[in-house]
């Protein structure tokens, strides 16, 4: 026998759009473990959310708890039976404590050793017996990002809770929350539907609020909504703006979605269109629309939550609400630009930016001066000019009217002004883009002078925090260091801009007077979100660890190198050199206290001797070019030339020979090939890559 159907209900005032996308997956994790651990088996479990309720709905529910049996262990079988097979008290003892007869006691071996065992079998209870008492702890589990109370202190959760509904096909599961008793009553639509809905079947009941205007189901939802807005695109011959984040927060906005269309008028067209498009999804969470040729038009399209007998009304309400937002809008857009975007610097001034690191305007100042320092570091002083323009305008924008109300649009108003004031295209495109990226995946700079400037602020950023030691502590990183780091090795990849990070955060350290201490504890941080990230892309945890001690200071050649080497991994000759430079770094770990001195070529007596003497002399200077030019190919086909003269030298050479010098001139041979080894790296940490 199964329980068809088992529905939770949690009915809310309205949730938080935001908080119910992230709280569905750990609820029905947390179901899940729940009902597992309670021996419960069912065929399928999940998980619902709309503003005004959570349900968790159960299929195929067995009727009881499937049995535990437990097997435990007891004194060894010797001492609990004797040599004719009787039971001593040690076994009687066992066996009364388990609740067991003798005759039940089985013998188990543990490590080679016979024991008694006892199996005690637990019948599993009815289900409905466990509910009420599983289903208010698994809602005490339900987190979110701010709890309420309201009646009882005790009692939280993301809003009030007004009712629970609780029920296995016809039968009500009985339990308390708070001063709640569940039941089986729910509440259709706040608007359309009926406040109270009797439940007399589990079965029934997603159908019972579809028929109250609530779709509990949210892909169904999202369905609805989306196919409504598709209906809308057809009338306004043109297409909505479907941007994930504002698709997911309308889902979780409303029970019954209604998309509608508006519009405002094309006077607001002249303000920049992130603007528009910035205070549509703030404000009031529209869809911009755009022609087919990607223009935007004066139109938008919301998702109302009410079926009104007259949408209309629905829309000039709304059109009127935008309206006052785009006059705020083009108000802001006004006033900024009757002053220049270069004189906003005063302001910064007074602006701190961190009580230990000085103002807004210090900060522009110090990075302006190591954007310009790494544009001759980079041989670009093509671009200084630029740069430093850019450097000086980078935070102007910080300060106006319209950054002020929407700061998201820091950079992108910066852009907007700077072409406005008549500044270089590449200089206010630099405003825009030394944000970027924002965030993993997001689009990286075009243009390298807004690529300097963000490598710049970052690194000035993460030294400057790591002086006053606002470092990152395990999840803590209120500054976004980790970030920044990032976006420094994405830009470098991206824009293949060979920068020498060390040296970058020599300058940055000696711009801020930092000690050397604090600079170690920067190079290690950087050094480990490289690590991090190359090991993203999915190469071995050995060979990126390798690629850092060869040429960590400068990401570009990381990455270059690890596509070359990890290339090589599935070459013989590259196992056979990994394999050679374990050997002699195992047999050199024991002569260490030997005493070193030149190799005699007098005391050869084996041809591959001398050939590894030469072929070590020949390759050297080829590694440590391949090295200093970062030539990642030649130093593989250098190693791959070395690598049969060590072989042979192992195969045909006896390196702890019974003669003492000729054996201390073998392991000075071997220092020497170990030293050229140590030029690219502890290769032997390869071995078994």
């Amino acid at each position: 026998m199964v329980l068809n159907n088992v529905v939770l209900e949690i009915g809310t005032e309205e949730i938080p759009s935001r908080f119910l996308k992230d709280m569905i997956g750990p609820f029905e994790r947390f179901a899940r473990e729940d009902m597992e651990a309670a021996r419960i088996p069912f065929q399928n479990l999940s998980v619902y959310a709309t503003p005004r309720r959570i349900a968790l709905l159960l299929r195929g529910v067995e009727e009881k708890q499937s049995d535990l049996v437990s097997t435990f262990k007891g004194p060894a079988w010797r001492t609990a039976f004797d040599v004719n097979g009787q039971p001593t008290r040690a076994a009687e003892g066992f066996a009364k404590s388990r609740g067991v007869s003798i005759e039940q006691l089985v013998a188990m071996e543990v490590d080679g050793v016979q024991y008694a065992s006892a199996s005690v079998s637990e019948p599993g209870k009815r289900t409905m017996d466990v509910l009420p008492a599983l289903f208010p702890e698994l809602i005490r589990k339900m987190v979110f990002p701010k709890n309420m109370y309201w009646d009882d202190p005790t009692v939280r959760f993301a809003r009030p809770i007004r009712w629970i509904l609780a029920m296995a096909d016809s039968e009500v599961i009985p339990f308390t929350y708070g001063d709640l008793e569940s039941g089986n009553e729910t509440s259709g639509h706040r608007f359309m539907g009926a406040r109270r809905i009797a439940v007399s079947d589990a079965g029934r009941f997603i159908e019972l609020l579809y028929d109250n205007y609530v779709i509990l189901d949210q892909e169904k939802r999202r369905q609805k909504m989306i196919s409504g807005i598709a209906a809308l695109e057809k009338k306004l011959e043109g297409t909505v703006e479907l941007d994930p984040e504002l698709v997911d927060e309308n889902l979780f906005l409303v029970e019954y979605p209604v998309p509608f269309a508006g519009a405002f008028s094309e006077r607001y067209l002249e303000i920049p269109e992130q603007v528009l498009t910035t205070s549509m999804k703030k404000n009031q969470k529209y869809f911009a629309v755009r022609s087919k040729g990607g223009k935007l038009l004066p139109a938008f399209v919301g998702v109302s939550n009410n079926l009104a007998t007259n949408m209309d009304v629905v829309r000039e309400g709304n059109e009127r609400v935008l309206r006052a937002r785009l006059e705020d809008a083009a108000f802001f857009w006004a006033e900024d630009l009757r002053t220049p975007l270069r004189a906003n610097g005063e302001k910064l001034k007074s602006i701190v930016y961190q009580e230990k690191l000085g103002s807004l305007y210090e900060k522009v100042m110090s990075t302006k001066g190591l954007a310009l320092w790494l544009c001759a570091e980079m041989d670009m002083k093509d671009v200084a000019p630029l740069v430093d323009r850019a450097a000086l305008l980078s935070k102007m924008d910080l300060v106006t009217n319209m950054v002020y109300e929407f700061p998201e649009l820091q950079g992108v108003m910066g852009r907007e002004y700077a072409l406005r004031n008549g500044e270089d295209e590449r200089v206010a495109q630099a405003l825009y883009e030394q944000y970027l990226p924002r965030s993993a995946g997001d689009a990286l700079p075009n243009d390298v002078v807004g690529a300097l400037l963000g490598i710049a602020e970052r690194m000035h950023i993460i030294v400057s925090c790591h002086k006053v030691g606002l470092e990152p502590t395990g999840s803590q990183d209120p500054y976004a260091l980790r970030r920044a780091a990032r976006c420094i090795n994405e830009i470098i990849w991206g824009k293949a801009m060979d920068v020498n990070v060390a040296r970058l955060v020599d300058e940055s350290c000696r711009q801020l007077a930092v000690e050397d201490g604090t600079r170690d504890r920067v190079v290690q941080f950087l050094a480990q979100r490289l690590l991090m990230q190359v090991k993203e892309k999915d190469y071995p945890h050995e060979l990126a660890a390798l690629a850092l001690s060869v040429t960590g200071e400068r990401p570009l050649q990381v990455v270059r190198f690890l596509e070359v080497f990890s290339q090589l991994q599935g070459q013989r000759w590259f196992a056979d050199l990994l394999t050679s430079a374990v050997r002699v770094h195992n047999i050199l770990a024991k002569e260490r206290g030997a005493a070193l001195g030149a190799i005699d070529e007098t005391l050869f007596e084996k041809d591959a001797e001398r050939a590894l003497l030469e072929e070590v002399t020949a390759v050297t200077p080829r590694v440590e070019d391949a090295l200093s030019r970062a030539d990642w190919d030649e130093l593989a086909r250098s190693l791959a030339e070395l690598t049969p003269f060590v072989t042979n030298f192992f195969d045909d050479v006896l390196v702890v020979d019974p003669d003492e010098r000729k054996r201390a001139n073998r392991i000075s041979l071997l220092w020497l090939c170990n030293s050229l080894f140590l030029k690219v790296g502890d290769l032997g940490m390869l071995k078994g890559v």
